[in-house]
């Protein structure tokens, strides 16, 4: 047991380390935790939510292309990036340490790998051939929720610091929306017959390749418009930095 929830966590748990040596200022150890347990706690809701729309819309898994991307988009994209949007939004709209573009980011992927690593010990737990379930998903599901937290961190500090306008709002989620819609309906086309499957799995990689070398891209933004903006260095509450 104890081998299936390290296989199921490590991968969001590394790709969670990766995020804050990336942060020039860490935030709050209390802060983050906090993050992290409102990603977990939404996977509730979110699996209420998709169960009802499964159950309005199919008797089943769908077996054409159309209702495969509608299941990528309505039963899992909308809804699990809008209640990622719900956590974020909460935790941040008090927060006095969001002062950094780069922040919006940390937060964001926090909740995101939160929620991945519970959906992540469902999956393992409940698969009889859960070492190549893990393997796969720490290759691909995994990366993909921290990609879609990027994106989404990215325009909520955009929108924050720097752009309010409606087109800035709309990104927060129509961005981790639609590459997550899109991972997903590339990834369930292969259901529909082996054929569709093979081809899926190479589009599937490339599609994968290309939304992470995108949200390095904006990652790496937020880190060169901290540095040259000196946001967060001078204001920033010193008191429990690190504490938890």
């Amino acid at each position: 047991m104890l081998i299936l929830l390290a296989a199921a966590l490590l991968p969001a748990a590394l790709l969670w380390l990766y995020i804050l040596k990336q942060d020039p200022q860490p935030e709050p150890t209390n802060w983050l935790v906090k993050a992290i347990l409102y990603g977990m706690a939404i996977c509730f809701p979110v699996a209420l939510l998709e169960g009802a729309i499964m159950g309005a819309f199919f008797g089943g898994q769908p077996t054409t292309l159309i209702g495969t991307t509608f299941q990528a988009f309505f039963v899992a994209a909308i809804p699990e990036e809008g209640f990622k949007l719900l956590a974020l939004w909460l935790i941040l709209r008090h927060n006095p340490y969001f002062d950094e573009h780069f922040d919006g980011i940390v937060y964001a992927v926090c909740v995101g790998l939160g929620f991945a690593a519970v959906e992540n010990i469902v999956y393992v737990f409940s698969n009889e051939a859960w070492l190549s379930v893990a393997v796969m998903r720490a290759l691909l599901a995994v990366p993909g929720h921290y990609a879609f937290a990027i994106l989404m961190g990215y325009y909520y500090s955009v929108y924050h610091f720097t752009d309010r306008s409606p087109r800035t709002a709309a990104c927060i989620l129509v961005v981790p929306v639609l590459a997550h819609g899109i991972y997903d309906a590339i990834a369930l086309s292969g259901s529909v017959n082996r054929y569709i499957g093979g081809v899926s799995f190479i589009i599937l990689i490339y599609f994968c390749i290309k939304m992470h070398k995108y949200a390095r891209t904006k990652m790496l933004a937020q880190i060169k418009r901290d540095k040259n903006d000196g946001t967060g260095d001078n204001d920033r509450p010193v008191d429990d930095v690190h504490t938890i």
